[in-house]
């Protein structure tokens, strides 16, 4: 099976390559913004479907664990997403994993002043919250509606609409004041940062706890060796 899989072109770890230098570009600006930011770390959403601690959106319950750190701005985690999305849910059906996705913000300063980053994490949380089954759908729906970097990303109208889409509403005040985006700012501190990467990046992976370098993750339709 090794020697199959090495025959195949990794093209998640070439995307992954073409977006290092872009990303270490904005360690700098990144460092500044955490270190301006507010102390108060924010309020935690409640309920089943968030980790307090971590920050978390925990799906399923098996043994082993996969940590995703996403930016909702991100081309490459929606790449990641639809390279290995299927396979990471069929390990969480079979019991092998829980998936602990990370909604994190490094990526405000390209939506053209309008937080967009903060403004998707926060409403990930905000569905999580209200219907934990549901946040999985809206990370995939989500990222279907991907904006492009450097544009205004989308308005919370159209947020409220993509979860009212999965089946969540209600969860308007929650999406439009903002009222976890002090938790996300806090959350993407905590962020650990990948071997061989100079700062905080998106997607950051990490196995039973254990952050792997991007370049590092098997090609499609292998991500469950990374578990055996």
């Amino acid at each position: 099976m090794a020697q199959a899989a090495a025959g195949k072109t990794n093209w998640f770890a070439i995307w992954v390559s073409v977006a290092v230098v872009a990303v270490v570009a904005l360690v700098i600006a990144l460092v500044v913004w955490m270190n301006n930011a507010a102390t108060d770390p924010g309020t935690p959403p409640s309920g089943s479907g968030v980790n307090q601690e971590t920050g978390a959106v925990v799906v399923g319950s098996g043994e082993q664990t996969l940590d995703t750190y996403i930016d909702f701005m991100c081309p490459i985690c929606n790449q990641f997403e639809e390279t290995y999305g299927d396979e990471i849910l069929d390990l969480v059906n079979n019991g092998t994993i829980t998936l602990n996705i990370h909604p994190i913000a490094i990526l405000d300063r390209y939506s053209q002043g309008t937080a967009y980053s903060t403004r998707a994490a926060n409403a990930m949380y905000c569905v999580a919250e209200a219907d934990p089954d549901a946040a999985v759908l809206f990370m995939q729906a989500m990222f279907k509606g991907q904006p492009e970097e450097n544009s205004t990303g989308l308005t919370d109208d159209e947020i409220l609409t993509i979860a009212k889409g999965v089946g969540v509403s209600g969860i308007d005040t929650c999406v439009t004041d903002g009222t976890y985006k002090k938790f996300v700012a806090s959350m993407t501190e905590k962020t650990p940062i990948a071997p061989g990467s100079s700062g905080i990046g998106t997607p950051t992976i990490a196995v039973n706890g254990t952050v792997i370098a991007n370049n590092t993750i098997p090609a499609k339709g292998q991500f469950a060796s990374l578990f055996q």
